[in-house]
């Protein structure tokens, strides 16, 4: 009997488990798009803004989609990619099944015809840079050719393209702004077409009530079998914190990002703390040193200050524990994030012995330590940092402005210390390449810093075919980066979405998480919308 009982309770246990993880097609999902206020549009080749692409990369498809499970970018739209051994000629074959809502297969014009209009854009698109690496493409962009030559359509599902320089396209090619569109439908809808879009993606678009809301629906002829699983999405525009907090308090948001004035109350909560996904977003808290400050061109006092100043413990009492501690400049997603690399950890002892083996042992005052008025990289960050900083003689000069004089002021060398939040992903190298010695600070170098060797395994990084030698190369060159100390390593964004327990398949995306891929996001039937059309 006894034996029974527990194959039965097996049995049970099992049965709930698997009921549990059903996937379950149809119902609606209140969302949200929270950065400001309204969208500009739904062209994705006219905007570079968050709130836009958020929405429209449901409705749209680029040839590459972020992969949150790899933390890098892998063909979406392409059945398969090949490489030539110089790594400049890539070889795309299309999916056989993508069609636009309008019907009409996607095919290799629709490709070549997107990435033109990018680049001939008047005025330019602001995701031109994002279509530059291809070979021809000043050309387009100066009026000179209609199409760029490295381009070439092989059949209506294989095209070719050829860049100018070896870089990976996958890191350029998957971000909302180089969507695939149907030609036909932009040209004859005119301006419209930013209102009114067409794309390939999972869901169609319904409407948009200008400051209110944008209402999709599910796209049957969606080229991934089965797929999507909700049968609407509505984006909720909704700019400030505390109305998102009232609606998903009362259940008409199903999902909310968490802002750092929620964050406490939400961690702490039980049952919310139960359904939030925490990523650690490629944007890199950091102090900036200018070499040409004699104090600071010194490594063993930026390591002093390194070491002196708490950085977990602000990150727990100004920040409320919305951020993660830094190691270095790649944060954890990212593809060469190194878990190895020398970590800066709070030692006063250690930091005055360094300023004593510098010579600053009775200290100095840093005159311009500039920066702007955000909450979790600005002058307050200075400020909680300053009585550590004074342990060991350093005073500091704060200057608060905004951030576009301080970005002048940065990209011209015009300050002692900065305090920002720069980008650090997705694609290492290219952000390591960013502190290249020929790299001047107008162009993002802003720190002068100059390594040799650095710039050395940055090259040798560039020109590997081979994905791990590439990753190895820039592993070795952040180690030499940190043990020179040009930054002090703050913090990553801690991004923080909630969800209610009714949804599924979010995910942890790293470059922002809100742009949420809702192919495979579902409802089970315990929202209040699962049967909602």
């Amino acid at each position: 009997m006894r034996k029974v009982l527990i194959i039965a309770m097996v049995l049970l246990i099992g049965l709930s488990a698997s009921t549990a993880l059903a996937v379950r097609s149809g119902g609606t999902l209140n969302t949200m798009a929270p950065y400001g206020g309204d969208l500009f549009g739904l062209d994705p080749h006219k905007s570079t803004r968050y709130q836009d692409f958020l929405v429209g990369m449901n409705i749209h498809r680029s040839l590459y989609r972020w992969d949150p499970a790899q933390s890098e970018p892998v063909p979406e739209l392409a059945e398969s990619v090949t490489v030539s051994d110089d790594g400049l000629v890539f070889t795309y074959k299309l999916r056989p099944n993508i069609k636009f809502h309008n019907g009409r297969r996607l095919i290799a014009d629709d490709v070549i015809w997107s990435y033109n209009r990018i680049a001939a854009m008047k005025p330019a698109s602001p995701n031109l840079d994002q279509v530059k690496p291809i070979k021809g493409s000043q050309d387009v962009v100066d009026g000179k050719a209609a199409t760029m030559s490295g381009l070439k359509k092989i059949d209506d599902l294989t095209f070719t393209m050829t860049l100018d320089i070896p870089v990976d396209p996958k890191f350029y090619l998957w971000l909302p702004g180089t969507d695939i569109l149907p030609k036909e439908e932009v040209e004859g809808r005119g301006d419209a077409f930013a209102t009114n879009p067409v794309g390939c993606g999972p869901f169609k678009f319904v409407k948009w009530v200008k400051g209110s809301e944008v209402v999709m629906e599910k796209f049957q002829d969606f080229y991934k079998e089965g797929k999507p699983y909700l049968d609407k999405i509505v984006y909720k525009i909704m700019g400030e914190a505390a109305p998102r907090d009232l609606a998903f308090k009362a259940k008409e948001l199903d999902v909310t990002i968490v802002g750092a004035v929620n964050y406490p109350e939400y961690k702490a909560d039980p049952e919310i703390s139960k359904n939030m996904i925490e990523v650690a977003e490629m944007f890199t808290r950091l102090v900036g040193f200018n070499p040409d400050y004699k104090p600071l061109s010194d490594k063993r006092v930026r390591q002093a200050i390194s070491h002196a100043i708490p950085a977990d413990l602000i990150i727990e009492k100004v920040l409320k524990g919305k951020a993660f501690s830094a190691r270095g400049y790649l944060p954890t997603t990212s593809p060469a994030f190194n878990p190895n690399i020398k970590k800066y950890d709070f030692n006063l002892e250690k930091a005055k012995q360094l300023m004593k083996e510098a010579g600053y042992e009775k200290g100095f005052t840093v005159e311009h330590a500039i920066g702007t008025a955000n909450k979790s990289w600005g002058t307050g960050i200075y400020e909680a940092a300053m009585p550590y900083l004074k342990k060991i003689g350093i005073t500091l000069k704060i200057q608060q402005m905004e951030g576009a004089a301080m970005a002048e002021r940065v990209r011209k060398a015009d300050y002692q210390m900065f305090i920002w939040s720069l980008d650090s992903g997705p694609d290492p190298l290219e952000v390591m390449t960013r502190w290249k010695s020929d790299n001047p600070p107008a162009a993002g170098n802003y720190i002068q810093y100059n390594n040799k060797e650095f710039d050395k395994l940055l090259d040798m990084a560039a020109a590997t075919r081979d994905p791990a030698e590439r990753i190895g190369y820039i592993k070795q060159a952040e180690e030499i980066f940190v043990e020179d100390a040009p930054l002090w390593f703050f913090n990553y964004n801690k991004a923080i979405l909630a969800h209610q327990p009714w949804v599924h398949g979010l995910s942890a995306v790293a470059p922002e998480m809100m742009f949420q891929d809702m192919t495979g996001v579902w409802i089970d039937d315990t929202s209040p919308r699962a049967n909602m059309k």
